[in-house]
């Protein structure tokens, strides 16, 4: 994978919080979604199977992306443990959600194995406390059709709220206490990519 441009580390290494046979990926949703999950232990109706699902590794950009739980629609945090098998499955089917000319000849055939493909990956930059854009990224897993079947069905062995870590991060960042903050923060890791799949999700 490419190196971001201090050479400090790769621009697109993934990194989650795992364990041996799960890892944790995060979403926000309402209140009406989020609660029939959290008491299912999986994703129930209103949750729609039909539309794409984007699940984030990292904590850090779940809260960029909704806003510490304050967007409308995204109030609720959700970790998710799926299986690592599940997870890896997953990507051995992505496609990256921009062309790349370094894997496609031509933008007709990156748009044939778009469609033809349930999973894409996108990369966008990773966030600070601050929620700063970072010079490495984080990956983001879209999952459509039977993905999604799967990820309810067969992947996801645990939901949990996360809320409330969210606002108390969010707190303590806003009093000036970064170091704090900082502890609250799940240990994330690089996350150990079979060789296969490295090549699979790289961004161009």
């Amino acid at each position: 994978m490419t190196a971001d441009p201090a050479g400090a580390r790769p621009a697109n290494e993934v990194r989650a919080r795992f364990g041996e046979e799960t890892i944790t990926v995060y979403q926000a949703y309402p209140a009406r979604i989020a609660e029939p999950a959290l008491e299912a232990g999986t994703f129930v109706d209103p949750f729609k199977r039909t539309r794409m699902t984007w699940i984030k590794p990292s904590f850090l950009w779940m809260m960029y992306r909704c806003g510490w739980g304050a967007k409308v629609d995204q109030e609720r945090v959700l970790a998710i443990d799926i299986t690592r098998e599940g997870f890896e499955r997953a990507l051995s089917r992505a496609c990256p959600s921009h062309f790349d000319r370094t894997r496609f000849a031509a933008k007709a055939d990156w748009r044939a194995a778009l469609q033809a493909s349930p999973v894409r990956v996108q990369w966008d930059p990773e966030r600070d406390l601050a929620l700063n854009g970072l010079p490495y990224r984080a990956i983001q897993i879209g999952l459509s059709g039977p993905a999604v079947d799967q990820y309810v069905d067969e992947w996801t062995v645990g939901i949990r709220d996360v809320t409330p870590l969210a606002q108390e991060v969010r707190a303590a960042v806003r009093s000036g206490h970064l170091e704090a903050a900082a502890a609250l923060l799940p240990r994330e890791r690089v996350y150990p990519l079979p060789a296969g799949l490295v090549e699979r999700v790289a961004r161009g």
